[in-house]
């Protein structure tokens, strides 16, 4: 979303905009903690990738 400030704004009135603005919620990436199931180590799979270029 774009705001539009003018020059002449104080602090007060450039609050009230952000504060009129929708409200996101916050990535929650402890959701995602231990789903990946690797069955090579993390060194290897790295090196392969890395690999793949030559």
């Amino acid at each position: 979303m774009t705001v539009v400030l003018k020059r002449a704004s104080d602090k007060a009135s450039i609050d009230k905009l952000l504060d009129a603005l929708p409200k996101k919620s916050k990535f929650n990436a402890h959701r995602y903690c231990g789903v990946l199931n690797l069955h090579l180590l993390p060194l290897a799979i790295q090196k392969a990738m890395r690999d793949e270029w030559e």
